[in-house]
């Protein structure tokens, strides 16, 4: 084929993607490629909450439900990227023409839906030194490069847990896969994943423990400026099967990779859901100064026992100071979508309080 075949081709492509564009300007189709000293990462499941977001801290979305044209134009107006997610069974990567054609496939589809990037979140058991360990450094590396050379400007993120230390057996080569991307998104909750002593209700993330994870990883000598501080807009509602006088909460014993017990044995609950259930507690909102995590409860129709613990705002900022303390790159929240967006005026503040504790205390 010629070179000139070759040149009409191209144009012809542009063209076609121009055509296709579902925004009201075909300028926000163009790719997001400026950097933001500090970033807010933002998790997005669905639905259309995300027309009430705080767009002057918004810098990435991660569109983690259907694709939605109209968030991608939206987001683009204000300046910030929107990403694929990318989740794939690592048995499946081992072998490098899988790798190749799951990552041509993500980014072809990034570029058919006018997308600035993926994160990539696989949150599964890997040991050490497997063939699944050494095909995921593999998987980010080239998906990094891939991205960034059809796509300038790309922003390739991976999720990591709460610590490096094997957490659910997922003992990664952190310091590779931090290398090879562009952003670490560390998922600090869900902290009681594994319980190895007493079965009881506890915070979903202690200030003290989130705050060593991140010594951990900066330890390893994980790039400051690479990582995210995630923190949770949800609690965990624990039925308590011992209440004790001193107001301990026993929870059921529910096994999870390894360990005896576990946060399974309860279940999540959104941030607007919590504000709402505190009102027709038996306590009122406590606050336990040890986890720096705030708590109440209640009983439910038959009379048991709950216990609920959460992140509000005073608990947020102090996780979110973490950015400044540590120099870290910024913070972001799993998900954006679960907090009250209704015009009730109690609900707007509270909501607007979340989004202020981004910034810290």
């Amino acid at each position: 084929m010629s070179p000139f075949v070759l040149l009409m081709l191209s144009w012809m492509m542009v063209a076609v993607r121009a055509g296709d564009c579902p925004c009201e300007s075909p300028q926000l189709c163009q790719q997001i490629r400026a950097e933001r000293e500090f970033e807010v990462f933002v998790f997005d499941v669905g639905k259309k909450t995300w027309k009430w977001y705080d767009w002057d801290l918004v810098t990435t979305v991660a569109m983690f439900g259907e694709y939605d044209a109209e968030l991608m134009c939206y987001a683009h107006s204000k300046g910030a990227r929107v990403v694929l997610k990318g989740d794939v069974p690592l048995s499946n990567m081992v072998d490098p023409g899988n790798r190749t054609a799951w990552i041509t496939e993500k980014l072809n589809l990034a570029k058919s839906q006018f997308m600035d990037g993926i994160n990539i979140d696989i949150e599964q058991a890997v040991d050490e030194n497997s063939p699944e360990y050494f095909a995921l450094n593999s998987l980010v590396k080239e998906t990094t490069e891939m991205f960034h050379q059809e796509i300038p400007g790309s922003q390739v993120s991976f999720d990591v847990a709460w610590s490096p230390k094997c957490i659910d057996k997922r003992c990664y080569d952190y310091v590779t896969i931090a290398e090879s991307c562009d952003l670490v998104f560390v998922m600090s909750y869900d902290e009681q994943s594994q319980i190895t002593g007493d079965c009881i209700a506890m915070a979903n993330a202690p200030i003290a423990q989130t705050t060593e994870a991140y010594d951990l990883y900066l330890n390893l000598s994980v790039d400051r400026n690479k990582l995210l501080v995630g923190v949770p807009w949800y609690g965990y509602d624990y039925p308590c099967i011992n209440f004790s006088l001193e107001g301990v909460c026993t929870i059921p014993k529910v096994p999870f990779r390894g360990a005896p017990c576990s946060d399974a044995a309860g279940k999540q609950k959104p941030y607007s859901w919590i504000v709402k259930q505190i009102n027709s507690s038996i306590s009122g909102r406590l606050w336990d100064d040890n986890q720096k995590a705030p708590y109440f409860n209640y009983k439910d129709p038959t009379g048991q026992i709950h216990q609920v613990w959460y992140d509000d705002p005073e608990s947020l900022c102090l996780k979110a100071n973490l950015v400044k303390l540590k120099g870290l790159r910024g913070i972001g929240m799993w998900n954006g979508n679960i907090l009250d967006y209704s015009d009730d005026p109690v609900a707007r503040q509270q909501t607007a309080m979340m989004w202020k504790a981004l910034l810290g205390c």
